[in-house]
């Protein structure tokens, strides 16, 4: 393994352990049932980790944390494929590690260790909601979509500079608030991976792990085609400037 490399792949594991760790122990601990107050606390457990690990992480590996924000950046043509995979394994390795040291200081996968899932005749208002397997993917890529296109525009295009962190943690505490009580908002394959197989509990899995994916595609695919736009235009306007 390249010296460059290992440092990225190890923070990436990291990272993506303390999201699950403290995210999906929040998740765990603050159970169903809970109203707005519970879904902040738990979307805020989410964002404030990722927020802290990116701001001390990010200068490292870009602090992803993420499989579907890791192939937001490989479609944006930021990163090589072999590297994109190396932080993928990453990911999902701190997630189940994360996961499985979750299971052991709860004494089990009784509290569902944060495992997402679609909602069963929610109460919102004067009805009752029930999310549909495509209603949930759609969700699912929807969040993912938000968050990729946050990160590429603020992290990746170096808008933001240091306040990229800030930006990507409240982009994942405002998914949260959102699409947790629907889905469980997981936006991301490593979030809903790991606690899966420390429950033994893998509904929707192919949901979880494919519409994160697609969602950061789009945004990637946007994120891209703007930037041609927008180099475009310049190139334009320097073309019809008089000579001096």
């Amino acid at each position: 393994m390249s010296n460059l490399i290992a440092p990225k792949l190890l923070v990436e594991f990291i990272g993506t352990f303390s999201l699950i760790f403290i995210g999906a122990g929040a998740a765990a601990v603050i159970g169903d049932g809970v109203g707005l107050p519970g879904i902040t606390a738990i979307a805020f457990a989410h964002g404030l980790t990722v927020m802290a690990f990116a701001f001390a992480y990010g200068p490292v590996s870009g602090g992803h944390f993420n499989p579907s924000v890791t192939t937001a950046v490989l479609a944006a043509g930021a990163m090589r494929a072999g590297e994109a995979a190396g932080y993928i394994v990453s990911q999902l390795a701190g997630a189940v590690l994360g996961a499985i040291l979750l299971r052991t200081v709860l004494g089990g996968a009784a509290t569902g260790l944060g495992t997402p899932t679609l909602a069963h005749h929610l109460a919102l208002g004067n009805t009752t909601v029930t999310v549909t397997p495509w209603a949930g993917f759609v969700i699912e890529a929807v969040l993912a979509f938000f968050l990729s296109t946050v990160v590429l525009s603020t992290a990746v295009a170096g808008r933001a500079r240091n306040l990229a962190p800030l930006a990507i943690g409240m982009t994942l505490t405002l998914n949260i608030i959102m699409g947790g009580p629907l889905t469980g908002a997981a936006f991301n394959p490593a979030r809903a991976l790991g606690p899966m197989v420390a429950t033994g509990n893998f509904n929707d899995a192919w949901l979880y792990l494919v519409a994160p994916i697609v969602g950061a595609i789009v945004a990637a695919i946007l994120h891209t085609g703007l930037a041609r736009l927008v180099q475009e235009r310049i190139a334009t306007a320097a073309a019809r400037a008089p000579a001096e």
